[in-house]
């Protein structure tokens, strides 16, 4: 389909070359109405068509999973005297540290880059930008010739994931027919564990090549080619641009053109079909902010944009404190105790956990549409404590039971991707007002990982401090903390337009 008029870069220039106020909403602000409760949205769309704008940002999540799975093998290949293929193969604890987590150092630079660029680059070319990141990051550290060099690729790569797990949600939420919404966003998550997948079996794939670890980086940079064509094909957000209009004071006619055209493509209806229904139902949420400038950073911490921050900044931040991390970083010991022959290779014990992470988040995206999102979290959340509190157990007097502790750990699996795994970033993406959405989630994005550093780096010294079982059993105090969290403060979402959700957080 042709892609005429859609051009982001050409149509900002046409709304900052008109210096008139714009009428966007105008006729529609005296009779502005609460949008619970009404459905804004056409019932009508083409599956094929939602595809392609899910899948190309979607890739973003799978790069990042990619990067997790890659990376442990990479550093045993790194790490050896023969496998290496390098001088410098003889790393300190500090480097195999920079090595191994210089790309979420990177994406904590990407989430705060992501708040300063969000509204000026929009979603579709954030994630172009993300792209392009993706591709150098992986080139330079496979073609690293020294540690200085890679650890400088791993942060560029890093600050790619940033940019991408910040945008691809929005862009993906924005586009996608609000009846399968949550079942695409959960979808990304599906694209992320399959990611660690793919990493997990290059690992396999290239661990006992010389220099394999440069194999398992560069396989990365085929990916990150298709999403940026991909992602440059796609037409922008339609609320986006919008959006702009509302604040560049854009020509209306102009502006619903745009939308429009755009949103057809998306839904993959006609060129004559009629979308002005669910491009007037957002143009009427926008209409009352007409005359604001750009959103201020005090803004963010005010009214209902407050509000869907602390429910998707707790979210987040909940998701990383309950131990995630920390119970992965055990799964091959836990195994291994148990006599799992599999579990002396560790690659071939994360490929077994990556399969069940796998499996579980398929059910969560065939469920999260139709149960919601509330009952999901509840329910995995609660399935998350009872296995911490298993582990604490086995760990404080049942130490002569390790199939509880492989019981525990599947469990624990399981029911993370039931839950904070897809749910987590489906419920920022969706509750943050349009004209903050991007910085607000660029915040909860930001909060993601630096929970996920503080956990991850926190773990150790805790671990000395009390104990492993008293350490497991904290994590479980927290998840009934975070039960509470979701019981009173998250809404349920499910089936409504973002307009609607907006509308439910007054």
């Amino acid at each position: 389909m042709a892609s005429e008029n859609l051009d982001p870069e050409r149509f900002d220039s046409s709304l900052v070359n008109n210096g008139g106020r714009t009428n966007i909403g105008a006729d529609v602000e005296a009779t502005r109405e609460p949008l619970l409760g009404r459905s804004i949205s056409c019932d009508t769309y083409s599956v094929s068509a939602a595809v392609l704008p899910f899948l190309f940002p979607a890739l973003g999540g799978l790069l990042y999973g990619y990067d997790i799975g890659a990376t442990s093998g990479a550093t045993i290949s790194l790490e050896s005297s023969t496998l290496s293929g390098t001088s410098w193969y003889d790393l300190s604890t500090v480097e195999i540290g920079l090595q191994v987590s210089g790309s979420l150092y990177g994406a904590l630079i990407g989430s705060c880059l992501a708040y300063a660029v969000t509204d000026f680059l929009g979603r579709r070319r954030e994630l172009i930008f993300a792209s392009v990141l993706y591709f150098l990051g992986a080139i330079l550290t496979a073609l690293a010739p020294s540690f200085p060099l890679l650890v400088v690729g791993r942060l560029i790569f890093g600050i790619g994931i940033g940019l991408a797990m910040h945008a691809a949600p929005m862009y993906i939420a924005e586009t996608s027919p609000s009846q399968i919404r949550g079942r695409l966003i959960s979808l990304k998550e599906l694209l992320i564990v399959f990611g660690m997948l793919l990493g997990y079996v290059a690992s396999n794939l290239y661990v006992e090549k010389v220099g394999g670890w440069r194999y398992m980086y560069a396989s990365s940079s085929l990916f990150s080619l298709i999403m940026g064509i991909g992602m440059w094909w796609l037409p922008p957000s339609p609320r986006w641009l919008l959006l702009c209009a509302i604040q560049s004071n854009g020509n209306s006619e102009a502006v619903k053109g745009n939308a429009m055209s755009c949103l057809c493509r998306l839904r993959g209806w006609p060129r004559d079909s009629s979308s002005s229904e669910e491009i007037n139902g957002i143009i009427l949420e926008l209409s009352h902010s007409q005359n604001e400038n750009q959103a201020g950073f005090r803004e963010i911490f005010q009214g209902k944009c407050l509000k869907a921050l602390i429910i998707g900044v707790g979210l987040v931040f909940f998701q990383q404190v309950t131990g995630q991390p920390s119970v992965l970083y055990y799964a091959a010991t836990i195994l291994k105790s148990a006599g799992f022959s599999a579990a002396s290779d560790a690659t071939r014990v994360s490929i077994l956990l990556g399969l069940l992470k796998f499996l579980m988040t398929g059910v969560a995206v065939i469920a999260v549409d139709r149960l919601g999102r509330k009952p999901l979290l509840l329910g995995g959340v609660s399935g998350i404590v009872l296995s911490l509190l298993l582990l604490s157990s086995y760990y404080l007097v049942l130490n002569n039971a390790p199939l509880l502790a492989v019981v525990a750990l599947l469990l624990y699996v399981g029911c993370y991707q039931l839950s904070f795994g897809p749910i987590g970033w489906l419920m920022i993406s969706e509750i943050f007002p349009l004209r903050l959405r991007g910085r607000g989630l660029s915040i909860a994005v930001l909060v993601n990982f630096a929970s996920n550093a503080l956990v991850t780096f926190a773990f150790s010294p805790l671990e000395a401090l009390v104990g492993t079982g008293l350490l497991f059993a904290g994590f479980g105090v927290i998840g009934v903390l975070s039960l509470a969290f979701i019981f009173f403060l998250v809404p349920e979402t499910k089936g409504l337009t973002l307009e609607e959700i907006e509308a439910k957080l007054l």
